[in-house]
């Protein structure tokens, strides 16, 4: 893929009655919530609108909010803000110890299960050579479950 791309579609339900059927009403898109997450980070909302008018006309609209149109900044890695929330004692972002402590308590016996077992029989065994082969890029994963990929596109209009 030459674009890296992470976006979340949640697309809604028709609504169980349609009152404008004899409008043309029955061919209605859904409503979507498309949330952007990278490269540039956005919310965008796809919806059916009535045009102005004494006649019932649809028309696609879409609200856009896009974190650029707020102001020339430079987006920080993770890694960037860990180190700076570190650096100025800010530790929302660290697990306590206890905590850790924890989640070792609950691992510990599971990896411990894990390398008595047999190297033949252990989980981290890559699969056999029979395995059918898992896609290589979203477009093949996508079309081979039938689901569709909203449009591409950067910020703005």
């Amino acid at each position: 893929m030459a674009r890296r791309d992470t976006e979340i579609v949640i697309q809604f339900r028709r609504a169980p009655i349609l009152l404008f059927r004899s409008a043309g009403a029955a061919g209605l898109e859904p409503n979507r919530l498309i949330l952007h997450i990278q490269p540039d980070e956005r919310i965008e909302v796809q919806f059916q609108a009535k045009r102005p008018g004494a006649i019932v006309r649809l028309a696609a609209a879409e609200m856009n909010f896009c974190y650029g149109d707020l102001g020339e900044s430079v987006l920080s890695t993770g890694y960037e803000t860990l180190l700076y929330d570190a650096m100025i004692g800010d530790a929302t972002l660290f697990h306590r110890a206890d905590m850790v402590d924890a989640a070792w308590r609950v691992a510990t016996p599971i990896l411990d299960v894990w390398g008595a077992l047999p190297r033949a029989t252990s989980p981290t065994t890559p699969p056999a050579a029979g395995a059918p082969p898992r896609p290589t890029s979203c477009s093949s994963a996508t079309s081979a479950s039938g689901r569709t990929r909203s449009r591409q596109g950067a910020c703005g209009p």
